[in-house]
């Protein structure tokens, strides 16, 4: 190969930034607000037979820019292969790649729950059903490679892209999150881990913002997820983050892409730019005078392909190859991996055509039935019964008051990465072509015996009260009234939720809190749903309402999966894989922290105690964990332990615990969290049973990183607690670890194997 040849396929192309009218409508609503510093060097972009003359190494988003069925698609991605295959000399295909954040972002595809629900579900196996059924049909569309999942453990809830994150464990986010991998993988789609590291953590939550974290939180907190889906998921391809760590960009840092992802980890991926992350390096960090400069920093980092066009890489990359400015070495190890993949994926046969790769898509149904049980049965078991209270389950007659803006608008279910939320706003008039079911239309249809009125009181965003008086009528007359607050999702402050729509503090967005005082004042039973993307602060609500729900973005079903959990007929099953802030500020954003920032020690009048912990989840039935056992309570540095604890169901009815199993360590050579997940398993048990539930913890589950910034396992005595939440922990034993201190590094142990047998009632 050429060098232009070689470094073709480091570049990518997408045309839905410059059709016409009859074709792309233009560049996502995220273009105008991010590339601003240098839109006139990447706005457009040469023809596609021009983008391809010396090939291409990826084609961007097809499906997901604009509208279009699935045989306008793919006739659409046949047309694009054939003109790479044909511009270029040795007519390599491209790799088409996609978003998949709440399912295939294409119109008329399934919208599942957001990843914040996924991690409410507390099961990894769910996930992994539900992305082998999103990996099916974008593969049977020709897409090869998805831009999902994310891994970023949130760090504070402001933060817009919390709904897209797993959670603020390492160890739930890297579970679920290697799952998804896996489901993904299994049909064949590669998937994109994101983003690669430390973008949840910037300054004030303000997105792209820089990251004031140091190497030891890095490590501890932020890596773990993503070495779990290289590792125990087989990752095939990473994506960096916009951010800067400590004055260094993640696009920039050969020590993250390439010391530790591929020398300590072993990864044998791909290494994408998150979209024109690899110019941002000289426009918005301004590590490089141009994008050619910036180019040649990326790539000596360890960035193989840049997305979502080509702007560093290119012609400006082989001109500096030609100077003498950059290796040619660095393009043959980016094109190397790249070519690598595209044999895997068959690209390289001499039998491949891109009429092949999508010859079964016109029996694809992109919203199934069976995707939208299946949507539904994610969305039913991430509603968190937060308190049942005295109103629920609703008892399906009398008059029953809907309030609130998330009560008759299914778009408030939905995630900022589904169609509807974040290409349609572009095309007014359009339909989804999805069923979307609001949930007044769920409750209605849920509970026929109850007369049910709606008043939306006031929009999601925004300062108009003037509908909270009929609002407060509709409740006044009512038996019970059913208050359905919370997010909208959107881009770049065009919603509540979502890329770019951070918050100042954890209200209720808009006059939603003012909208609630009024209900509560009326003497009506309140029960408050919130349906949004982040945890907000209840504490004002608490004690006062008849009872609260939390319903973290759940998807096309999300309405009559809150219908059945409020009328009782869906038992609730969710766990906050977040916390419930009390006020709307002066909390530590996770539960991860040490001692000075999780305890309320008198030295501050601020109280760090959430009003609901993580892990903290009710349902209508009751359980409980006792009888801990650990048979060996002395461990050497290097060996493990079991520990088995009894969960019974003490309730009437059948229903599902979450039994978790957190880590203390008292005493250590430097901070440590007070408390840490290790291990959880969901067990459904019928009401009376009971099940024995063993965790097998290996000592690398204990290791931190020390003063020196390697990870080790230290001697000394441990707490290990069990329970349902981190605030629930009613079992408690000490085990001792014995021997010298004992390197842990990258081969240790990831993961804390669960086993459950039924016990003796």
């Amino acid at each position: 190969m050429t060098l232009e040849e070689k470094a073709a396929q480091l570049g990518s192309r997408w045309l839905g930034k410059d059709k016409g009218a009859t074709g792309p409508a233009g560049p996502e609503p995220e273009t105008d607000h991010a590339v601003a510093p240098m839109e006139h060097e990447f706005s457009g972009g040469p023809a596609l037979e021009d983008a391809s003359r010396h090939g291409l190494g990826q084609l961007t988003r097809i499906y997901g820019s604009y509208p279009i069925t699935v045989s306008e698609g793919t006739a659409e991605l046949v047309r694009q292969q054939r003109i790479v295959m044909a511009s270029s000399r040795l007519g390599i295909p491209a790799v088409v790649h996609e978003e998949c954040l709440t399912g295939f972002t294409m119109h008329g595809a399934t919208v599942y729950p957001s990843a914040i629900a996924w991690g409410a579900t507390f099961d990894p196996e769910l996930i992994e059903r539900m992305a082998t059924a999103i990996g099916r049909d974008m593969a049977a569309l020709g897409v090869h490679q998805a831009l999902a999942p994310v891994l970023d453990v949130v760090r504070d809830y402001r933060w817009g892209r919390v709904e897209e994150s797993i959670g603020e464990d390492p160890y739930l986010v890297g579970a679920v999150g290697a799952a998804y991998v896996r489901g993904l993988q299994s049909a064949g789609v590669i998937a994109t881990l994101k983003h690669f590291a430390g973008y949840s953590a910037s300054r004030g939550a303000r997105n792209h913002g820089p990251v004031p974290m140091g190497r030891r939180e890095l490590l501890d907190v932020i890596l773990p997820p993503f070495e779990a889906a290289v590792r125990e998921g087989g990752a095939g391809s990473v994506m960096n983050s916009y951010a800067d760590v400590d004055g260094v960009p993640a696009g920039a840092d050969p020590w993250l892409l390439t010391e530790l992802l591929r020398d300590e980890w072993g990864f044998t991926g791909t290494v994408v730019s998150d979209y024109w992350s690899v110019p941002f390096l000289a426009s918005m960090h301004g590590m490089a005078a141009d994008s050619g400069g910036a180019g040649a920093r990326a790539l000596a980092a360890g960035i193989d392909v840049e997305l979502p066009d080509t702007i560093g890489y290119g012609a400006e990359l082989v001109g500096r190859v030609r100077a003498g400015e950059v290796a040619e070495s660095l393009v043959d190890r980016a094109a190397r991996r790249v070519l690598t993949q595209k044999a895997e994926l068959g690209l390289l046969d001499p039998e491949w055509t891109p009429e092949a790769s999508v010859a079964g898509a016109d029996e694809v149904l992109l919203d199934s039935p069976a995707n939208r049980a299946l949507a539904a049965e994610i969305a039913e078991r991430s509603i968190v019964l937060l308190d049942p209270g005295s109103a629920l389950p609703l008892a399906g007659t009398g008059r029953i008051a809907v309030v609130g803006p998330c009560a008759d608008d299914a778009r408030t279910f939905l995630g900022c990465y589904a169609f509807p939320n974040h290409v349609l706003p572009r095309y007014p008039g359009v339909k989804p072509e999805i069923e979307l079911p609001t949930a007044v239309e769920a409750l209605r249809a849920e509970l026929p015996g109850a007369e049910i009125g709606y008043a939306p009181g006031c929009a999601v965003d925004g300062a108009d009260r003037s509908g909270i008086p009929a609002a407060v009528a509709a409740a006044a007359g009512a038996d019970v009234c059913l208050a359905f607050v919370g997010d909208l999702a959107g881009l770049f402050g065009n919603g509540t939720s979502g890329e770019g729509c951070d918050a100042a503090d954890l209200r209720l967005p808009g006059v939603q809190a003012e909208l609630l005082d009024a209900l509560l004042a009326t003497g009506t039973p309140v029960v408050v749903v919130v349906v949004s993307g982040r945890p907000y602060a209840l504490g004002e609500v608490a004690g006062r309402a008849a009872a609260l729900v939390q319903a973290f973005m759940p998807g096309e079903e999300g309405g009559p999966a809150l219908a059945g959990v409020l009328s009782g007929r869906v038992q609730p099953g969710g766990r906050l894989p977040v916390q419930i802030p009390r006020d709307p500020g002066g909390q530590p954003g996770t539960y991860l922290q040490p001692r000075l920032g999780a305890v309320h020690t008198g030295t501050s009048n601020l109280d760090p105690t959430p009003l609901f912990a993580f892990g903290h989840g009710r349902s209508y039935t009751t359980f409980t964990v006792g009888d801990l056992r650990i048979p060996q309570t002395r461990v050497p540095t290097d060996g493990e332990f079991t520990a088995t604890v009894r969960v019974r169901n003490t309730g009437d009815r059948a229903g599902s615990e979450v039994v978790q199993l957190y880590l203390s360590d008292p005493v250590a050579e430097v901070t440590r969290p007070v408390i840490q997940l290790v291990g959880f398993r969901r067990v459904e048990l019928d009401a009376g049973a009971a099940a024995d539930v063993t965790f097998r913890v290996h000592t690398d589950r204990t290791a931190f990183t020390g003063r020196d910034l390697r990870r080790f396992v230290e001697p000394g005595e441990l707490r290990i607690l069990a329970g349902t939440s981190a605030a629930d922990l009613p079992c408690e034993a000490v085990v001792e670890l014995t021997g010298p201190a004992r390197p842990a590094g990258s081969g240790r142990v990831l993961s804390t194997p669960v086993e459950v047998r039924r016990a003796d009632s």
